[in-house]
């Protein structure tokens, strides 16, 4: 097997979890992922990212102080949200949240449902670990795209060693919970969080996965 093929195979297998087993990831292999990460390239190898990473007795209070706010105060995100989703993204984010809706059983048009599964979010879908990433907030946009990398291969290295992530956007929509929380300064920009551990393959939330769009669509070939 060559070195294409063994990243193709992790590429294709990691997915975003959302059902996790409660064990704790030993702290080596942890470390193994961040290393890994910092390879990644970043514009004149400013390497943007800082990462907060908690286990234990610190999961459960950054979870239960996490979802209270999530239930009771308006998202405050550090970055906009997209202005709209249109066309092509549209249908796909509509159809990654039907597949996980019917995964887990909820109805459609079902929207107490819809709104508890989302919520879920904010409970790390029961993971052990949570991973959260800033970026210096003078490098703007360009390091929060650096962070992006770093993202990408943390969640292929975990992946390597058997270890099921999924990076949330939502969680950083509370961004004022988090920066109280871990004390981070106002120069870092909360860019998203990944909650990370073992897959419980039994949980129904785990049972789809989503395609990917063909390459005619986003390989414009010239010469």
């Amino acid at each position: 097997m060559t070195d294409y093929d063994t990243l193709s195979r992790l590429l294709h297998d990691r997915h975003s979890c959302r059902g996790f087993l409660p064990d704790p990831v030993p702290r080596d292999q942890i470390e193994q992922i961040l290393r890994a990460a910092q390879r990644v390239p970043s514009w004149c190898n400013a390497q943007p990212w800082q990462v907060i990473v908690t286990s234990g007795a610190e999961t459960e209070r950054f979870r239960e102080v996490l979802y209270a706010d999530a239930t009771a105060k308006t998202p405050e995100p550090d970055l906009e949200w997209p202005r709209q989703y249109v066309g092509a993204y549209k249908d796909r984010r509509r159809t990654c949240g039907l597949q996980l809706y019917d995964a887990v059983g909820v109805e459609r048009g079902d929207r107490a449902a819809s709104g508890q599964q989302m919520l879920e979010n904010y409970k790390f879908f029961g993971a052990p670990h949570v991973a959260v990433i800033t970026s210096d907030r003078d490098l703007g946009p360009y390091g929060a795209m650096d962070c992006g990398g770093f993202v990408a291969a943390f969640t292929l290295a975990a992946q390597a060693l058997g270890i099921a992530t999924i990076p949330q956007a939502a969680v950083a929509a509370f961004a004022p919970t988090l920066r109280d929380h871990f004390a981070i300064p106002e120069d870092r920009l909360i860019l998203c969080v990944i909650s990370f551990g073992y897959e419980d393959e039994d949980h129904p939330a785990n049972n789809f996965r989503t395609e990917r769009a063909d390459l005619d669509e986003v390989a414009d070939w010239r010469g």
